[in-house]
């Protein structure tokens, strides 16, 4: 009975691949991966010849019969363009399939750009949320932030050139003006890490047209001071539901959300939720 392998590859520097991956793609019967393009160029470097197939984000369920008839004549492994495959990169939906056939899944570790962005970020590494790539629609992109307002762990993202400076524009007005870390092109030639303040970044890069592939590690929110929440009157409670609501989350969602940031009841702010504010009644 086959094995499914899920290797790990480099993100940039090909030194990075580790001895075990390239005995196992030497062992293999096929090869699944994310870009065919990409995986050849890593077999050819490393002299590796194996029969390789496609398997990404759009045929990825297409893909899962010839998978699994593979992995009945021999052993298979899955790559993802670089990184840890399944890790915001198709994967998940194979391995329950495969897992539910008796396979064995075996993972091989390596390298991963959001894990070497933090351990250089010199922001807390003990504890982090990892995010993986941000909505690419502003509305999206903004009521995810919106929910993290009173996260305290470090944050990890990854984000495209063309939208970081949106991206900042939107951290630095929902989570305020942070430490960040920037990093980019993370094991390349060209490889940088900006570190400072959102505002500081924003400056760098309105400066330095953004180019490659970016990791973003923002710290989490501070200590909790109660000072903070007698900002949250009844107003903004309201104003911060119809916001996140007016982005497509669900009522139940967004009060569940402006409570957490808020310190108050859910209950509470389902309540005024339903209800309009005095001016407005005033008015009406």
């Amino acid at each position: 009975m086959g094995i499914l392998y899920l290797v790990a590859t480099p993100i940039g520097n090909l030194e990075d691949i580790t001895l075990r991956a390239l005995r196992v793609l030497r062992e293999v019967s096929l090869v699944a991966a994310e870009d065919t393009r990409t995986a050849r160029h890593l077999l050819a470097h490393f002299g590796i010849a194996r029969p390789v197939t496609s398997y990404f984000e759009h045929n990825k369920l297409s893909k899962l019969a010839t998978i699994l008839r593979a992995l009945e004549q021999g052993d298979v492994a899955v790559i993802s363009e670089a990184g840890i495959p399944g890790l915001s990169d198709p994967g998940y939906e194979l391995v329950r399939a495969v897992l539910a056939r008796g396979y064995r899944v075996v993972p091989l570790p390596g390298a991963n750009a959001a894990l070497t962005a933090l351990v250089a970020s010199g922001l807390p590494t003990d504890q982090f949320v990892y995010l993986g790539f941000l909505p690419r629609q502003s509305g999206a992109r903004r009521a995810l932030l919106q929910s993290l307002v009173n996260e305290p762990r470090t944050l990890i993202a990854y984000e495209a050139p063309h939208r970081l400076e949106r991206t900042l524009e939107d951290v630095a007005e929902i989570l305020g003006d942070r430490v960040i870390c920037v990093a980019r092109e993370l094991t390349k030639m060209y490889e940088e890490f900006f570190r400072g303040t959102v505002a500081e970044a924003r400056a760098y890069f309105r400066e330095h047209t953004p180019r490659g592939e970016f990791t973003l590690v923002i710290a989490g929110a501070p200590a909790f001071d109660r000072k903070t929440r007698d900002v949250w009157d009844d107003a903004r409670v309201r104003a911060a539901v119809r916001a996140l609501m007016a982005t497509g989350v669900a009522r139940t969602q967004a009060v569940k959300q402006v409570a957490q940031q808020a310190g108050r009841e859910r209950r509470e702010v389902y309540r005024l939720a339903m209800t309009s504010a005095p001016e407005a009644e005033d008015a009406a």
